[in-house]
């Protein structure tokens, strides 16, 4: 295992972690809840069932390595949408009551990556369909 897969699994399991626990936290503080927060900004509720389920189980797709550019694809699209639709007008930092878009965007930027480099160390994609290592990022 090269540098460049070290560092693109650091990246996926961290993502998958922090997603999956965001994922989590809204089914534990009840979905419902941010299903009405998300028509009181103008967002369909039943989304936040969509975004809560995504979070949680793509989390662990991440984690474990199953469908990863597809996964952090999807979570990209949630991101750009939290930063648009919550997080912009609140700015980078926030406003002492709400979070700013810092960490979306760092999340946003892990999951563009994903989305386009994927991740083959100890990944189940590269266990099942047995990839052929082609990767042109080696790295000594």
């Amino acid at each position: 295992m090269n540098k460049y897969e070290v560092s693109t699994l650091i990246l996926r399991v961290v993502l998958g972690i922090s997603f999956f626990v965001h994922g989590l936290d809204k089914f534990q503080g009840g979905v419902a809840n941010t299903a009405m927060w998300f028509d009181s900004i103008g967002i369909p509720g039943f989304l936040a069932y969509v975004v809560a389920s995504l979070e949680l189980v793509g989390g662990i797709l991440l984690v474990v390595g199953l469908g990863t550019r597809v996964v952090a694809g999807l979570l990209s699209i949630i991101m750009v949408g939290a930063i648009l639709k919550v997080k912009l007008t609140i700015g980078f930092l926030g406003n002492g009551q709400m979070a700013g878009y810092e960490l979306d965007l760092a999340f946003l930027a892990m999951a563009v990556f994903l989305a386009i480099n994927g991740s083959k160390a100890l990944s189940l994609d590269n266990v099942i369909f047995n990839k052929e290592d082609r990767d042109i990022h080696k790295v000594a």
